[in-house]
């Protein structure tokens, strides 16, 4: 079943529907959350994946601030001008469909949680030790996070004590070892210094991983969020991929 993976889209309709063209057509959806936040189009997103073909979307920390599961005074500042901003324009209809996510879920031989199996919600999975203490908390395969904003991938063997960190080949068909944990990146913010929208494609009969990078139109998302006054950083970050 060929398998459309998603992660960080953060209310940018424009780097989503560009992932989507890109990928042509797929058989299922899988979000690791972080529909909302930062961008300029919350409302829009959350409707365009919630009609997506066969799609699990899971919750992530934006979508928990937004929907008042997280205090946002643990945000930075300009994150909070975001969120506040965010909780002031999103429709009830969007609400009740973040209120409706789970924070973890599982098919097949798969895991998918948007921060770490340990903290569904919360933890960055930023370096290897973080990633090995993270294998005892699910029995699957594969889990796949998101949260970084990082295409990474963490493998632990039987025979090794620390988890061993890669960088997917891009636009590449790869194969994935059993006990891997995966980051596809960010559709709609990647902080790996590319500012290209990253996402994958899974087929579980095979156990390949194709990731990809396309280019989208920044200027023009980076003109909406001016235009709704959300904080200039953000705006800038775009442009590098931080």
């Amino acid at each position: 079943m060929r398998t459309l993976v998603i992660s960080d889209i953060h209310a940018n309709l424009t780097a989503l529907e560009t992932v989507l063209d890109h990928a042509g057509k797929v058989e299922r959806v899988w979000c690791l959350g972080d529909v909302v936040g930062y961008g300029p189009s919350p409302n829009e997103c959350i409707e365009r994946v919630r009609n997506l073909p066969n799609v699990t979307c899971l919750l992530g920390n934006h979508d928990a601030a937004a929907i008042n599961q997280i205090d946002i005074q643990t945000f930075n500042p300009e994150a909070r001008i975001s969120i506040e901003w965010l909780q002031g324009v999103l429709t009830e209809e969007s609400l009740n469909f973040l209120t409706s996510l789970p924070m973890s879920k599982s098919f097949d031989q798969t895991t998918l949680v948007h921060g770490s199996p340990r903290q569904p919600v919360f933890e960055y999975l930023l370096d290897t030790q973080a990633a090995t203490d993270n294998f005892d908390y699910f029995d699957t395969d594969f889990c796949f996070v998101g949260h970084t904003h990082l295409p990474v991938n963490f493998h632990l063997s039987n025979n090794d004590y620390t988890a061993r960190l890669s960088i997917p080949p891009m636009n590449k068909v790869s194969q994935l070892e059993a006990r891997t944990i995966i980051n596809p990146g960010s559709v709609g913010q990647p902080r790996d210094r590319d500012p290209r929208a990253a996402y994958a494609i899974f087929d579980p009969s095979e156990n390949t991983w194709d990731y990809r990078r396309v280019e989208y139109d920044i200027p023009a998302v980076q003109e909406l969020m001016t235009a709704a006054g959300l904080p200039e950083r953000h705006v800038i970050r775009l442009e590098g991929g931080w």
